[in-house]
């Protein structure tokens, strides 16, 4: 991370769209919007890589018209060509698709996207085979000095509410985003909801982060239906808004937990739908554990880059329970994640070890003490945690550079 006056230069992902463009024709950066992907993209092109740059910006009404006829408007380009807001016109995938096959290429594409996959699905079918994602968070704890975590954690890492130069600006940031995304940005992606119903909901899940996700219970209280409260659930994980932690299922002869954990991706979001905005509305609210457990959780998944599919928690009915389960690579690594200053070893935890054959059991907790409650179970500093996070990935960019070496 390095500090560019109020912006900050993301090497990581710079690295990784470089890499990827080298590998494919085109490279997708998605996450919600806002994030940062139209600075990171500039900052991409400002490295001077790719030449040629032809910009295309959908939000602006001229670069959108320039795509009505879009094999016409781009297959005479070369060099790098970037889309930025591409959910606002999916039938540019079928073009990209030709577009990519040429030989020789004389043009790459960098497309950017407030949506995911599952929502753009165009992008994963038509381009299979000759796309790349990357998911942008906004910004994480990796990328913040240790003495800004508390901000972080308070302001979410949106970058102009984190870089706000007060709180009440960052205050305000965050009141108008939640406006804009109910009122105009849901709209965009083809989605015709009452803005004031979607708030409703969205205020009534901020009291299910870190929960199981009742459908039932929240569709009585609008008037709606289960099948609806689903749909709109999936429409805030898609627009990366919210986290749908999938149960963890093993054939133990158990009842397991089936419906999904939720989370607020965005701490700062989180706590403007709690009207939480200051360190002591936070100290005296009810949901301060909850909001540390669901910010820790998604800095801890972001360590280990763990897709959706990696990510897990498990709970059985006779309340044994683990908060999240990464299983990747043959290994199935354990998280409690809990706000307390003296972490203990609980039979909840020993039933996970034994039952679900964990290769480790980490418990985070605030602090950067790390010491150990039994065999293969660590207490762990959360800024210990980061600390060994990121030395991991520095060893292992090592090794990268080494193989590229010989």
């Amino acid at each position: 991370m390095v500090y560019l006056g109020g912006d900050m230069k993301r090497a990581h992902y710079l690295a990784e769209i470089a890499r990827l463009l080298k590998i494919h024709p085109v490279a997708a950066i998605l996450g919600p919007r806002q994030c940062g992907k139209t600075t990171l993209a500039r900052q991409f092109v400002s490295s001077g890589s790719l030449k040629p740059v032809h910009y295309f910006d959908l939000e602006d009404e001229t670069d959108l018209a320039r795509l009505d006829a879009p094999k016409l408007a781009l297959e005479g380009l070369r060099g790098l060509v970037v889309i930025d807001e591409v959910q606002r016109r999916p039938a540019l995938f079928e073009t990209l698709r030709v577009l990519a096959d040429r030989r020789p290429l004389p043009a790459r594409f960098l497309i950017l996207g407030s949506a995911s996959r599952d929502l753009i699905h165009q992008g994963s079918e038509s381009l299979a085979g000759r796309i790349s994602f990357i998911e942008l968070p906004p910004f994480t704890a990796r990328e913040v000095p240790g003495n800004s975590l508390r901000k972080l954690w308070l302001r979410g890492g949106f970058p102009a509410s984190f870089l706000a130069t007060s709180a009440q600006a960052s205050r305000q940031w965050r009141r108008d985003y939640i406006a804009t995304f109910l009122e105009r940005d849901i709209p965009a992606l083809g989605f015709r909801l009452p803005a004031g119903l979607m708030r409703r909901f969205w205020m009534m899940l901020a009291h299910y982060h870190g929960q199981n996700f009742n459908a039932s219970e929240i569709g009585r209280s609008l008037g709606l239906s289960d099948d609806t409260m689903r749909r709109y659930l999936d429409l805030l994980t898609g627009t990366f808004m919210v986290r749908q932690l999938s149960p963890w299922f093993e054939n133990l002869g158990k009842r397991q937990v089936k419906s999904p954990k939720i989370y607020f991706r965005d701490s700062g979001l989180f706590h403007a739908l709690l009207g939480v905005w200051s360190e002591a509305d936070l100290r005296i609210h009810p949901k301060l554990g909850a909001s540390w457990e669901g910010w820790a959780l998604e800095e801890v998944i972001r360590a280990h880059d763990a897709t959706p599919e990696e990510s897990h928690f498990w709970a059985t009915h006779n309340q044994a329970e683990l908060d999240l389960l990464i299983a990747r690579d043959g290994r199935r690594i354990g998280y409690e994640i809990k706000y307390t200053d003296a972490p203990r070893l609980t039979p909840s935890m020993r039933i996970a070890l034994r039952d679900l054959k964990l290769d480790e059991l980490s418990v985070i907790f605030p602090g950067d003490r790390e010491f150990p409650l039994a065999d293969s179970v660590r207490a762990v500093g959360f800024d210990a945690f980061l600390k060994a996070a990121e030395t991991r990935r520095e060893a292992s960019a090592g090794r990268r550079r080494a193989r590229r070496k010989t």
